[in-house]
């Protein structure tokens, strides 16, 4: 049995994300860390006073810096900037201030007049309250009791009743209300001044403040850096998009109140948009106002019947449609932790800590996702699931959960297709098995296992049959080489080639031995696929295939080595096996096996298709002049960038014609075979172009590994490339019609990020700036998306 990876906690290191030693837990580090935590608890709740105008205030800064820096950019020095935007946030408050102070006076004006509406709706309340009801007797009897005892243990041994005395106090002078005054406004009024000096300090010198918080969080610059800028966008895109759902909700609010004739519209309209910033409670108390007005104004039950049906008419909008509509994830927090986060912040800092619970978490969770000694505040807050999906299904597996194992693999697969979630998911199901095999699995996990893969796929064939009918001759017959867990892989294999229109059957699990294959039945398949996960399977692979090729001498054999190292996927060592073709996943097994089954079927499978609006694209390039190589200094130097950025040996520039693809910029050392005596890239046909698949499905297409690809693993012309990683990004002119690619190379395999991927597209775009302007040096418009920030993009190109 081979090695096996340590693992810890029944999961596989990979999973939990450490080195994969495992490690006694240290009782002095976790006395520490809880002695720590303990230690700055206490210091957020003794310290309040100080902190909570701190976090106010960056908090605000957050908000308003974005609207300085747009200020800035129109060319008003930094000073003036912020001190517009400050003097604009304090004119408006004071505005609103004034607007609804003469509301409030109108209607404590008016409220004289709504005592006799209000006593008289009291009075016909009690009387209903009094009429007969069911629990009447039993309520008399507790209040005759109630009264007996109060009677009697009122009552004093002897002597007179005690007088109640009433102290009154001494009356105060006019001067003496002033000073009173003063004091109970001086703490508040400080507090606010000194925020609003705090928050113009920093937005007048926040390049200052963001560097000292650089200086903190120590370290790894482009760690700290990416921390910062995503509390920054986190923060700012939750304030505003909490700004749009409170305007949201206060202005139809205010304007059905309006409409229905409460007092005050305006004024309830404005209450209830600044109390939804406060989470939870803020709604509820904000609703109490104009509901109460409602019962005191209308003589009857009309107006307050109106006004409870629209405040829950916009709470059911605003919660259900407008906040999932504009928050998307722009916090990345889970619901628990926002409650969790709400409770723990409230009772901290009172109501105050309710308002800030959210950006304040958000803090926290950026923290954990950028410093790995705080990677837990990321598992414990993040909306991201903490384990992956296919380590997700293995532990509902050894739980005996197939049914919830069943649920998960049913919603990826809505997500995608049967073969990806095969490919993607269920293969690294079956990985994370046979690392555990003998590592930590009992044999009830064993058991539980495979039994509960059996329950798994059994209903995936259920839910989702192939249009091949269950008496087809099979082609291809799948055998596991050695374990259950092989036979299982297998016997996904057999499903995913059943979509593909090849039919094929899976064996039961068995030891592929001579004895074994002298009764095996290929039921008159012509392929046989065998599968392995060991991480060493060249000795039972070739002792399989000699066997299998003595017995049948035309069978063709295909090998899934799911676990195999990099050596044994070479042409020398597929020979060395005596196998047709080797494959590392389901999609390639597919592949390959259709083009055993029919290659003339297969290769015009994997031509790209050319596009419906063809003739407008080529049109469309031949517009922007490219061609003639008048831009291709600048391009070469764009595709130097990319090579840059994206640390890879080869970067290229291309666009396709009609019928040849075109190099418009390249960077890196290129073979001879495939350049001019300059080193300039040759053209070569459409057909043989990888980034005609680009143009072709209008999309970024990135191949990890071009040996372990099919389509383009026996293409003689690619091969010459000597390249094994390929990342292309369509270059999509203002019609949106393709004109080529912006393509990185690598000699060894490797993936990209999806925020890679969104620089990658961003730089496409430079390319296309480059190509459609005639300054080719000139700055590119472009903008970066949030999360690919990159200093290098859109700059102007060097010469």
């Amino acid at each position: 049995m081979p090695d096996l990876p340590t693992t810890l906690g029944g999961l596989p290191s990979q999973v939990r994300g450490d080195s994969g030693t495992f490690r006694q837990p240290d009782i002095v580090k976790v006395a520490a860390a809880l002695v720590s935590a303990a230690v700055l608890l206490g210091g957020l709740y003794y310290g309040r006073d100080i902190l909570m105008p701190l976090a106010i205030a960056f908090l605000i800064t957050f908000a308003l810096n974005p609207l300085v820096t747009w200020i800035v950019r129109l060319g008003l020095p930094r000073l003036i900037a912020a001190s517009l935007v400050m003097v604009t946030v304090v004119c408006t408050l004071v505005g609103l201030g004034v607007v609804l102070g003469a509301q409030v006076r109108s209607i404590a004006v008016e409220l004289p007049a709504y005592q006799s509406t209000i006593l008289t709706k009291l009075s016909d309340l009690r009387q209903n309250l009094k009429a007969p009801g069911f629990f009447d007797g039993v309520l008399q009897t507790v209040a005759r009791v109630q009264k007996e005892v109060e009677s009697k243990g009122d009552k004093p041994a002897d002597g007179p009743l005690p007088q109640r005395v009433e102290i009154v106090p001494t009356p105060q002078t006019p001067f003496e209300q002033v000073f009173a005054w003063l004091g109970r406004s001086a703490e508040p009024l400080a507090t606010a001044g000194i925020i609003l000096i705090f928050v113009f300090l920093a937005l007048l010198d926040i390049g200052d403040v963001r560097d000292r918080f650089l200086r903190l969080l120590g370290g790894n610059f482009h760690r700290s850096t990416d921390a910062i800028q995503e509390a920054g966008s986190r923060i700012s895109r939750y304030l505003l998009m909490q700004l749009l759902v409170n305007v949201s909700y206060g202005v139809p609010l205010a304007a059905g109140l309006w409409i229905i004739g409460v007092p005050g519209a305006l004024l309830w309209g404005a209450v209830g948009a600044v109390m939804r910033f406060v989470p939870y409670v803020g709604p509820l108390i904000a609703a109490i106002f104009p509901v109460a007005l409602a019962f005191a104004v209308d003589s009857g039950w009309s107006m307050l019947l109106w006004t409870v049906a629209l405040i829950v008419i916009l709470e059911l909008t605003s919660n259900n449609i407008v906040e999932p509509l504009l928050y998307g994830s722009s916090t990345g927090l889970s619901a628990i932790s926002l409650i969790v986060a709400a409770i723990l912040w409230t009772a901290l800092w009172g109501p105050v800590g309710l308002v800030l619970s959210t950006p304040l978490t958000v803090c926290l969770l950026v923290l954990g996702r950028n410093l790995p000694q705080l990677r837990f505040l990321d598992t414990m807050l993040g909306s991201t699931p903490a384990l992956e999906v296919p380590a997700r299904i293995y532990q509902r597996l050894i739980a005996n959960d197939s049914d919830e194992a069943v649920e998960i693999a049913s919603t990826e697969i809505e997500k995608s297709s049967v073969m990806s979630f095969y490919d993607a998911i269920g293969i690294e199901v079956l990985r994370l098995a046979s690392e555990e095999y003998l590592q930590n699995a009992s044999a009830e996990h064993r058991l539980r296992l495979v039994s509960g893969m059996d329950t798994l796929l059994d209903d995936l064939k259920d839910q989702y049959p192939s249009s091949l009918s269950p008496e087809a001759r099979p082609t291809v017959l799948c055998i596991g080489g050695k374990w259950e867990i092989d036979a299982l892989a297998g016997e996904m294999l057999a499903h995913a080639l059943a979509f593909e229109g090849i039919a094929a059957v899976s064996q039961p699990a068995a030891s592929v031995n001579a004895d074994y294959l002298a009764k095996l039945d290929l039921k008159g398949a012509d392929i046989v696929c065998l599968s392995y996960f060991t991480p060493s399977p060249a000795i039972p692979a070739r002792h399989a295939c000699r066997r299998l090729r003595r017995r049948w001498p035309n069978l063709r054999i295909v090998l899934a080595l799911w676990r195999a190292p990099p050596e044994l996927l070479t042409d020398d060592s597929l020979a060395a096996l005596k196998a047709d073709a080797v494959a590392t996943s389901i999609d390639e097994a597919v592949r390959r096996i259709h083009r055993i089954v029919d290659p003339e079927a297969a290769k015009a499978a994997q031509q790209a298709p050319v596009p419906d609006n063809d003739i407008e694209r080529v049109d469309a390039l031949k517009a922007t002049g490219v061609l003639e190589g008048d831009k291709r200094e600048a391009l070469d130097a764009l595709a130097k960038r990319a090579a840059d950025v994206f640390n890879t040996s080869l970067a290229v520039i291309t666009t396709i014609d009609k019928d040849r693809e075109y190099f418009v910029g390249q960077s890196g050392k290129l073979p001879a075979a495939i350049t001019d005596d300059a080193g300039t890239l040759l053209p070569m046909d459409r057909e043989q172009a990888i980034c005609n698949h680009v143009v072709a499905n209008n999309e970024t297409l990135v191949i990890s590994d071009i040996e372990r690809d099919p389509r383009f693993a026996d293409n003689e012309t690619i091969k010459q490339w000597d390249v094994r990683f390929y990342a292309g990004a369509p270059l999509r002119a203002a019609d949106g019609l393709i004109i080529g690619a912006l393509c990185i190379l690598d000699s060894e395999p490797r993936t990209l990020e999806e925020n890679e991927v969104a620089l990658l597209e961003t730089m496409a775009g430079d390319v296309v700036a480059t190509i459609t302007t005639s300054d080719a040096h000139r700055e590119s418009p472009v903008k970066l998306p949030p999360a690919a920030s990159s200093a290098t993009v859109g700059q102007m190109v060097p010469r």
